[in-house]
């Protein structure tokens, strides 16, 4: 294992080795969010193109994610709301009139599909974690469509076990509904479980709540970090029972998260 992959808690549970499910999570640890950006820009170019609409590429970018970040605060606290319905808000905010569903998700799709970019190490991690005797699934936030046309697209869809979305569930992370489904699905043991996701308080703090161990990619420190890794392939050895223990935030009694 790399020197950066650490056991940063109390992960005892499974001390001999024996993890029943490894769950993940897709944006930010499956997908690169730089390549949905990318992607994003080059959807709102077309739309100033087809639309005929003053204004820089820029300016549209700020109005697109505002309005979609304003539509997702609106909710109310874990409600799931459908990334399709902000990205339509944002198209029409662009535009500055109606515009229907079909005359711009066949083109988003498009270039979402063709432009999305998976983190590297994930794919073969997932690959080779299949062929392990284990439960591998999906916790993901993502509308259930979209997320699984992202796995179709790298691959890997059939590698996994169970997938458990926000839109299927009606709630966001770190609502315990999301991984006490997921975990209902898969049939195993919280305990014996890892959660690997790229915020701390959604992801890593959300399963560890539910009693399962979290496994923080570019997620804040604290103390719900059972392990820390700096490439997906480190999950690996972790399931392998390569990890190598370090000095913990459990240990000390520290609580270095970013405030």
């Amino acid at each position: 294992m790399s020197e950066d992959a650490t056991e940063d808690g109390d992960a005892t549970a499974s001390a001999d080795g024996e993890w029943e499910a490894v769950f993940w999570d897709i944006g930010g640890v499956i997908l690169a969010l730089d390549s949905v950006q990318a992607a994003h820009a080059e959807f709102i170019a077309d739309v100033l193109e087809r639309h005929e609409v003053d204004g820089t590429i820029e300016e549209a970018i700020d109005t697109w994610r505002s309005t979609v970040g304003d539509y997702f605060r609106e909710r109310d606290g874990t409600e799931f709301r459908s990334a399709r319905d902000g990205y339509h808000r944002g198209v029409e905010a662009i535009v500055g009139e109606e515009i229907p569903r079909a005359d711009w998700q066949p083109r988003f799709d498009e270039v979402v599909r063709t432009s999305i970019e998976p983190i590297p190490g994930a794919v073969e991690t997932i690959e080779r974690l299949a062929e392990r005797d284990l439960h591998v699934g999906v916790i993901s936030d993502v509308d259930d469509a979209e997320g699984r046309e992202m796995l179709e697209r790298f691959g890997v869809r059939e590698q996994f076990d169970s997938i458990t979305t926000s839109e299927e569930v009606g709630r966001t992370k770190p609502d315990p509904a999301m991984f006490e489904t997921a975990l209902k699905k898969a049939g195993v043991d919280p305990e014996r479980s890892l959660m690997i996701g790229d915020r701390y308080d959604h992801d890593v703090k959300g399963a560890a709540d539910a009693g399962m161990h979290g496994v923080a990619f570019g997620a804040d420190d604290g103390p719900a970090v059972s392990y820390r890794i700096e490439t997906p392939t480190d999950v690996l050895e972790i399931v392998d029972g390569g990890a190598h223990p370090s000095e913990t935030r459990a240990q000390s009694g520290e609580d270095t998260r970013d405030e």
